[in-house]
């Protein structure tokens, strides 16, 4: 009897065991996961986005420039913004003057230094250039082909009455097309010259109505060269030094966002901009479309 009271005890003991040495095998496995176990990363901070409005020309915008280069700028400076207002160099000035915009790029000089001069802007930076061309059909009524003097080719366009599509915009190109005009001796004017017409629009529309009206007009090189393939237009008049078209970035005195202004105006200039800029059309046309030329 006390044998067999003896026995049961020593089962129940052993029954009553088995779950305190299942909790202490688990233990350590608990342990372990508790050791390896990897806490969240920390969410990362939120950089605070501040725009930048950089008012340019269309001819940096429809060339397709701005596609290029500004994706790599806010890559670079996460915390800035490009807005780019594509319209003339005129009306780019004097939104700059009004300091609705920030920087700008632009290309008529002798309007830029003045702008600089009378204080809306802080410095002006050469970036890069390209030049005009005298663009007409392939019929060429004009027999223009092969010409290298810009003033000369105008002077025959007058004289034979060929139509003539001015972007009549006070872009840079307008600007640079008026100052020919005023070298040949010559003051078009659409109420008194029916060959002249003057349509206040950018460079690529500008340039598809030329086409479509087998007329003849100026245009900087990079815009066409992004647009040849739909249009009927071939370069008729190139070289003449007086179609040299440099383009100049300038901060804007007391903008708005001066320091994402100075940070775009720091970084379009430098090599690794300048490079991007000179490799641009590469590829698709066989040139750039733009010459870097920052000091």
């Amino acid at each position: 009897m006390l044998e067999h009271l003896a026995s049961s005890v020593l089962r129940w003991r052993a029954l009553l065991l088995v779950p305190a040495l299942v909790a202490a095998l688990l233990l350590p496995a608990c342990a372990a996961e508790e050791e390896v176990a990897v806490p969240d990363d920390p969410a990362p901070e939120e950089v605070e986005v501040t725009s930048v409005i950089l008012a340019s020309t269309t001819s940096t915008e429809d060339s397709g420039l701005f596609g290029e280069i500004v994706p790599a700028f806010q890559e670079a400076y996460p915390q800035y913004r490009i807005d780019v207002v594509a319209v003339g160099t005129g009306q780019a000035l004097e939104i700059g003057r009004a300091k609705d915009a920030d920087v700008l790029l632009v290309h008529a000089r002798e309007a830029e230094e003045e702008f600089v001069a009378d204080g809306y802007g802080i410095e002006r930076r050469d970036v890069m250039y390209n030049d005009f061309v005298i663009l007409g059909p392939e019929a060429d009524s004009a027999s223009l082909a092969g010409g290298d003097d810009a003033v000369a080719a105008l002077t025959t366009i007058a004289d034979g009455g060929h139509t003539f599509i001015s972007r009549g915009d006070d872009s840079g190109t307008h600007k640079k097309e008026l100052s020919l005009w005023e070298a040949a001796g010559i003051e078009p004017e659409p109420a008194t010259h029916d060959w002249y017409l003057s349509i206040g629009q950018g460079m690529g529309d500008t340039l598809t109505m030329t086409s479509e009206s087998e007329a003849y007009t100026m245009s900087d090189r990079g815009t066409y060269l992004s647009m040849r393939e739909g249009l009927e237009l071939v370069v008729l008049v190139e070289g003449d030094e007086r179609l040299f078209n440099p383009y100049g970035v300038i901060v804007v005195t007391d903008a708005n966002n001066l320091e994402g202004a100075q940070a775009f105006a720091d970084w379009i200039v430098s090599p690794t901009a300048q490079a991007l800029i000179g490799e641009f059309g590469v590829d698709t046309y066989g040139e750039p479309l733009f010459v870097p030329n920052a000091e």
